[in-house]
Order: C-alpha cells, then sequence, then structure tokens
C-alpha cells in the first residue's frame, strides 16, 4: 500500500474523529454534560469505525515497511570462514550467511538431501548439541518480526552480551554546590553509585509441522518459522518488559517495586481525568519529557478520548501522516494488551522516557529440528531459544498513575 493511500486512511479517521468530538460536545451540552443511552451508542460506534480506522492503517504500514525491507539489495557474502583474520586492508562487512550456507542449512531443517551425505558448509555453524546458529539471514529476520510484535524493543535500549551478567553503574543521587563564608571549608558533596545487573533469562517455544507440509517446496517454511516464532516470543516479550515480576524473565516497567516511579494517584478507582493526565505529564522532570511517550492499553485510550483541557480542546489527537503515532499533550502515545486496565490499584498509564529501559539480547539465538520426539504422528518440530533480559535502569525516567485503592 501506497504512503498516498495510508494518508488517505489517515485523514479519513481523522475525519470521522472530528465528527465524534463534535457530536460528543453536542450531546453533552444539551443534557448537562450526560450522555443517553441512545447517544453513547451512538458514539460508540463513531469509536469502534476510528479504532477500525487505526488497525487498517497500522496493517498498511507494516505491509509497507516489509515490502521496502525486501525490495533492497542484499550485501555481498560470506567471503572467508568465520573466524579466520581478514587480509590487510581488507573492508570490513557483517557477516552473513553465504548461499551456500542459507541452502544447506534450510535443506537440513527440512531433511531434503540425502541424510549420508556430507554436508561441509554446514561446518561454520556445527552444535555438538544437534543445533546450527541460525542463519544471518534469519535471525535478522527474526528480529524483525519481534519488532514488529514488540513495542517496547523500537522505544527501549537495545544491547548484546556475549557471556556474563552485564552490570551498568548508575548514579544515584547527585552532588551539590554550595555557598560559602569566605575562609570557610569546602563542603564534601560526592555521587553516589549503584549497579543495576542485566542478565539472561532463557525463553523458548517449539512448532510442529507435519511432514507432508515440511517437503511441500511451495511451502515457505522460512517465512512460517520467522513469523510465528516472532509472534510467539514478542508477545512473551512485550508482557515480560510491561509486567515481568523479574522472577525467571525481565522485570516490567509497571512492577510494582522495581519498575517506574508513581508520578499520581489517580482520585477514581475506575476513571481517569484530563487534570490527572496533565499532572502526570508534570509530575516527569522537563529533561526526560522532551523524550517521552504514553503508554497504556488501548481500553484505557477509549476513556482518554473523552477528556478535555482547561480550554475545551481534546486531549488524544490522531495522527495525520504516515509512520506517525497518535498524540496526548503533544507527545507520542503507545499501547499494549499487557499493560495493566483501569481497575482499583493498577499502574495504568505510563509516561516517561522508554530508552531508559534497557534490554539485554544474549548474542545468537538456537535453532533446532526435533526429529524423533513427533514420529509416530508424521510431524517435525522446531524449536527456537533465545536468552533475554530487561529493567528500567533509571526509575525516575518514567511515572506511572496509580488508580486509587
Amino acid at each position: 500500500m501506497t504512503t498516498t493511500m495510508i494518508n488517505d486512511l489517515r485523514t479519513r479517521r481523522a475525519e470521522t474523529w472530528e465528527k465524534a468530538k463534535a457530536f460528543l460536545t453536542e450531546r453533552q451540552s444539551a443534557n448537562n454534560g450526560i450522555l443517553t443511552a441512545e447517544d453513547d451508542e451512538t458514539y460508540a460506534r463513531m469509536e469502534a469505525e476510528i479504532e477500525a480506522f487505526g488497525r487498517e492503517i497500522a496493517r498498511a504500514e507494516r505491509a509497507a515497511e516489509l515490502d521496502a525491507q525486501l525490495s533492497k539489495p542484499v550485501a555481498a557474502p560470506l567471503a572467508m570462514t568465520p573466524g579466520s583474520v581478514a587480509p590487510e586492508g581488507h573492508k570490513h562487512v557483517p557477516f552473513r550467511a553465504t548461499d551456500e550456507y542459507r541452502e544447506n542449512f534450510w535443506n537440513a531443517m527440512r531433511m531434503a538431501t540425502n541424510p549420508f551425505e556430507v554436508r561441509n558448509d554446514l561446518k561454520e555453524g556445527a552444535d555438538t548439541e544437534g543445533g546450527y546458529l541460525v542463519p544471518d539471514e534469519f535471525e535478522r529476520t527474526l528480529v524483525e518480526a519481534l519488532n514488529e510484535e514488540n513495542i517496547i524493543r523500537s522505544l527501549a535500549k537495545r544491547i548484546t552480551t556475549t557471556s556474563g551478567d552485564r552490570k551498568i553503574p548508575v548514579v544515584a543521587t547527585h552532588g551539590k554546590a554550595n555557598w560559602l563564608d569566605e575562609g570557610a571549608a569546602v563542603t564534601e558533596s560526592d555521587e553516589a553509585f549503584k549497579q543495576v545487573t542485566l542478565g539472561a533469562y532463557k525463553l523458548s517455544t517449539f512448532i510442529k509441522v507435519s511432514e507432508e507440509l515440511l517437503a511441500d517446496s511451495a511451502f515457505n517454511i522460512e517465512a512460517y518459522l520467522a513469523n510465528e516464532f516472532g509472534r510467539r516470543i514478542g508477545a512473551a516479550e512485550e508482557e515480560a518488559f510491561l509486567v515481568g515480576d523479574g522472577s525467571n524473565k525481565p522485570t516490567g516497567i509497571f512492577h510494582k517495586t522495581d519498575g517506574a516511579q508513581e508520578g499520581l494517584k489517580a482520585a477514581g478507582q475506575t476513571a481517569i481525568t484530563a487534570d490527572e493526565l496533565i499532572d502526570l505529564f508534570y509530575a516527569l522532570r522537563s529533561p526526560y519529557r522532551k523524550n517521552a511517550v504514553w503508554l497504556t492499553n488501548d481500553s484505557t485510550v477509549k476513556a482518554i478520548r473523552k477528556l478535555k483541557d482547561n480550554q475545551g480542546q481534546y486531549l488524544w489527537q490522531p495522527a495525520l501522516t504516515a509512520g506517525s503515532p497518535d498524540m496526548i499533550l503533544g507527545r507520542p502515545i503507545y499501547t499494549s494488551s499487557f499493560v495493566p486496565e483501569i481497575k482499583a490499584g493498577a499502574k495504568t498509564v505510563a509516561f516517561g522516557d522508554l530508552s531508559y529501559y534497557w534490554i539485554a539480547d544474549r548474542a545468537g539465538r538456537s535453532f533446532k529440528r526435533l526429529n524423533e520426539l513427533f514420529a509416530t504422528t508424521g510431524q517435525v518440530g522446531f524449536m527456537a531459544t533465545q536468552r533475554v533480559d530487561g529493567k528500567l535502569i533509571l526509575p525516575e525516567a518514567v511515572k506511572v498513575l496509580v488508580q486509587k485503592q
């Protein structure tokens, strides 16, 4: 879908939103601020249409991004055995799987060649436990799939570790300067440091594929596995990055003790006001506001759409250009189904600079074919495993709104 078509969808969504705002304002004014059951039903239909446009825009943008990626030329193939020293003066290029390696990798996964044939092209990825290092192209595809399923990865800071824990020094408190009388001694005021440790928790899943489907050369096994592994791993990661408790998984942004700092306590158990969102905005220190984003649940956005500021302007504003998110108070808003919904005591809205949420990926992902486990049912298993951790290393960089208990 072209950019023009995507922008047309955004324009139509914005027009529908303007009609919904006008209808809401008119009917509330006519009924002392209260919608009748019939008016509420009419507004709900308008809101459903706005959400439908939003879903279609998201699908179109993902398709356009995928088309752009697939149309890019590939880099030069790997010209030497991994681990060998490049000739002097040789320009470094990122290692990518050779055509032979990639072909033999997927042939091995399909078992499409003679099992007694020696396939030396797989020596680059040989694994004593029966697995193979995933070719670079497939790992990149998997990461792209994770990004589509996981909004936090696109907003957080990502680092790659090779072994052991990653220790991150953080300034806990700053020193300060003091005014002194003439001849008085300077008061000591040192910085206080602490360490945040990122480990590598194991996340794994497997897929069963029938032998008949696997043998069918018309079936794109690479695309299917990349998309399905991306969907599963991406969903599990996002849940942990948002509400994970740190026990054998990452610590989430909304975790009750090790997540974002409480910025504001809402007056209601099941409602949010415009003033509370404005107060949450200013509860975040100004250095973090310039890169801050809103993060909440889709159901919460439905409630926010009805809120106005003191000048009678709606807080929520739809994006009009391709690739741009919707806005609240001039800052982008992102949604995830894993953010807690509005209920008593829940952390329902986060506002802050999510680049202070760090994601540590242990280098490389394991990908294995399980031949015997499902042999009696005529199926073959494929297992993907990765190791990852995530943590908000500076809690003051993100503030959350907490509903009244």
